[in-house]
């Protein structure tokens, strides 16, 4: 080639090989990998007891519940203790609406609207919401620790309404919840045959939980990752910052109070049709101050990790009861002799999860990333 060829020809630069992955990351699941953990998901109640399933409902209601405060606590910023309280309107509320007028058994004095369930659930989570909304001047105005001392307000207000209104929450016994009548389906314990299979209401539940976690867990990851999900993150990170790049931070705050009231309301529609059965004891304080250690120990602003941390601090107290004969220092429940009670136990254990994930993994189980294994294989520029 001459000289006048070879500066007229193009330069073509080299191109450098893509960089490895660095180490210690999670890689994207396949696609088959998400479909069998489906199918797993849709087989389990063809094959675990009730006590399991039992558990099994009781964290997808919590994840639920705890994806709701994760939006409001872990993506805008807003510190909720209150959260119990609107977990309690959802459930009583549906009891209301879809109970019959008269009662039922013998609860004849309560009072109930007749509704279909479906109906009921919609009403409650919507009734859930208006209870948000009317909270929500406060929650738009006030930040940090005031907000969480306003919302703490609302667990007393509402111990003394659950304990007080004996007409419409039954009182200190509660009051027994009505079974869910959906697409012609009766979700109660009259036992439906599948596959050979008795289905009584647990395992068809489980389903209708599925359903509503997929749902709401896709609605929340589509505004994190959405322009709300921007605006509410700025919000969290500098709100005056945010209020000059023309965030609504009020108004803002003010919708995410109230989203994360319907979270919690239908959660606790689910716990209710769980339990068949709502106690004013069970909506206290130690119920909000579980969902915060839920957020905090799966990862606060995350969806997944939510679910993770939902799934740890709900199933742990299943897990140590069924285990306490097995374990040291736990002894079984209702003995209190030579150990701590399993429930007390949980508490230690996920107080002191809380505690590990602050110091040491500050994004919660959700970031954690585990190093590939290499085995033979030495790192590149070891000897």
């Amino acid at each position: 080639m001459s000289d006048t060829e070879s500066a007229t020809a193009p330069r073509v630069e080299p191109v450098a090989a893509p960089a490895p992955a660095p180490a210690g990351r999670w890689r994207t699941p396949k696609p088959y990998l998400w479909t069998a953990f489906a199918v797993l998901l849709l087989a389990l109640p063809f094959y675990l007891d009730r006590s399991w399933l039992q558990a099994g409902l009781f964290a997808m209601a919590a994840a639920i519940a705890a994806i709701g405060l994760n939006l409001l606590t872990g993506a805008t910023g807003q510190l909720s203790m209150g959260h119990a309280f609107f977990l309690a309107v959802g459930a009583y509320s549906y009891c209301i609406l879809a109970a019959d007028s008269e009662g039922i058994g013998s609860e004849r004095s309560l009072t109930g609207f007749g509704l279909p369930g479906w109906l009921a659930v919609l009403l409650a989570v919507g009734i859930s919401g208006i209870a948000g909304g009317l909270f929500s001047p406060i929650a738009g105005r006030l930040r940090g620790a005031y907000l969480g001392i306003a919302t703490l307000a609302l667990i007393f207000i509402g111990q003394h309404v659950l304990f007080n209104a004996r007409d419409l929450t039954g009182g200190f016994n509660g009051r027994t919840v009505p079974p869910l009548s959906l697409f012609g389906v009766d979700f109660d314990d009259s036992q439906t045959v599948v596959m050979n299979v008795p289905f009584e209401s647990t395992e068809k539940l489980w389903y209708v939980a599925l359903a509503a976690l997929l749902l709401c867990a896709l609605f929340a990851r589509g505004i994190l990752r959405g322009r709300p999900g921007r605006a509410m993150n700025a919000i969290r990170d500098h709100r005056i910052a945010a209020g000059v790049m023309g965030v609504p931070v009020a108004r803002y705050r003010a919708s995410v109070f109230v989203l994360s009231s319907m979270y919690a309301g239908l959660a606790g529609v689910l716990l209710a049709l769980v339990f068949q059965r709502t106690v004013p004891e069970y909506f206290g304080m130690v119920l909000s101050l579980e969902f915060l250690a839920m957020i905090v120990i799966g990862g606060l602003g995350s969806v997944r990790g939510a679910v993770i941390g939902a799934a740890f601090v709900s199933l742990l107290p299943q897990l140590l009861t069924r285990y306490s004969d097995s374990l040291p220092l736990v002894t079984a429940p209702g003995t209190g002799v030579g150990g701590i009670a399993p429930g007390e136990a949980a508490r230690y254990l996920y107080g002191a999860a809380v505690v590990a994930v602050v110091l040491f993994l500050p994004g919660g189980l959700s970031r954690l990333r585990l190093s590939p294994l290499r085995f033979g294989k030495p790192r590149k520029g070891s000897k």
